[in-house]
């Protein structure tokens, strides 16, 4: 499970794991404090069809629901949610998005326990065809789904929504999970002040972690040089320690390092149940200005797709879904070559057998035989 450094393509890899899951705690912090109404007016995430109508809600939401009702209380589980991560380069009208993390909350039927597992960003997939970009379909690295699929005519700008529907299908036909609940697309607008306005977060630093690209006082290094940059670096050693935002997405991005890519999906993970932590942290909930900033921020990171329903509609769903509910599992992989040199990863039989026993509802079961899948810290 090395690291094998031969895509440069990688090195734009943004973490993004996390978002979607703290836009849920903190709208249910939000929710006690502000009220039901003041958060649909207020912190309105924005929403696209990012699932291209892939499955109908099991029950349409009533256009004008009584006020006794809370959000969500029509929906059922299990779920899935498909969460990816994107650095959109708007700057570059031509960029055509790839799919810099891939992530799956699995929520049980009860919707009081959820798995999290990432899928690696060149995990080599059979991506079908997609008329409406005018791709043919064909086998290659799974993040190249969210380009080819936001392609269109004419020289428009691709469309970010219109590539989620691709990679959605694609993950959708690796997995073998045929439904996606909700999805979010997530870049890296306001994702610093995110973690910033929850007043960073408490990690466990497992091993010495160099960055490839910041200096110690968070600006960018030099290009040129190993790994495509030179000059000083900012180094996170072993032990416990607090972040800022830009330490944390830093941190968190890093891949040249014993483990590779599945030690940063780890990272990530342990990341993002930092984060989850401390958004549903009493002392945030009991202040309405701190949950301000948070929802701001939220609301400048990703783009939502319910099926329908609304960020807070899930958000009050999963109510019950607290942070030692959910259980954050890491899929070994390895280095697959083609020609002599490196074509992408793909799954140990272990993570795909672990991905067939959560779709049969076997999930837990499953982990306690294999512990070492279950990511700590």
């Amino acid at each position: 499970m090395g690291d094998t450094g031969a895509d440069p393509a990688s090195r734009r890899g943004r973490m993004m794991r996390g978002a979607a899951i703290a836009l849920v705690a903190v709208l249910l912090a939000g929710a006690a404090v502000f009220g039901i109404q003041l958060l649909r007016s207020r912190y309105d995430v924005p929403r696209a069809d990012l699932l291209g109508g892939m499955s109908p809600p099991t029950s349409t939401p009533s256009p004008t629901p009584s006020p006794t009702t809370p959000p969500g209380a029509d929906i059922t589980g299990p779920l899935n949610i498909l969460l990816v991560g994107i650095d959109p380069r708007e700057s570059v009208p031509t960029w055509q998005p790839n799919a810099d993390a891939v992530l799956i909350l699995h929520v049980t039927k009860g919707l009081d326990r959820g798995y999290l597992f990432s899928l690696p960003r060149d995990l080599v997939v059979d991506i079908p065809s997609f008329p409406k970009a005018g791709y043919g379909g064909g086998r290659t690295k799974l993040t190249h789904a969210m380009s080819y699929g936001s392609r269109r005519t004419g020289g428009a700008r691709p469309d970010v929504a219109q590539g989620f529907q691709l990679l959605a299908k694609t993950v959708s036909k690796y997995t073998g999970i045929a439904r996606f609940d909700a999805g979010a697309v997530l870049n890296f607008r306001g994702y610093r002040d995110l973690i910033n306005a929850i007043g960073g977060v408490d990690l466990y630093v497992d091993q010495r972690v160099a960055s490839i690209h910041l200096r110690p006082d968070g600006r960018m290094r030099t290009p040129g040089g190993t790994n495509g940059y030179s000059g000083p670096q900012m180094v996170y050693e072993k032990g416990q320690r607090h972040f800022n935002g830009w330490q944390a997405l830093d941190y968190a991005r890093q891949r040249y390092i014993s483990g590779g890519d599945y030690t940063r999906q780890r990272h990530q993970q342990q990341l993002l149940k930092a984060m989850l932590r401390k958004v549903l942290d009493r002392k945030l909930a009991s202040d309405p200005a701190g949950i301000d900033r948070v929802l701001r921020a939220v609301s400048k990171t990703l783009v939502f797709d319910g099926q329908g329903r609304r960020p807070i509609d899930f958000a009050f769903a999963l109510s019950n879904l607290r942070p030692e509910a959910l259980t954050l599992v890491g899929l070994p992989g390895l280095g697959v070559e083609s020609g002599g040199g490196y074509a992408g990863e793909q799954l140990e039989q272990v993570g795909r057998k672990f991905i067939a026993e959560l779709r049969a509802g076997r999930a837990e079961a499953f982990l306690k035989a294999n512990p070492k899948l279950v990511v700590k810290g």
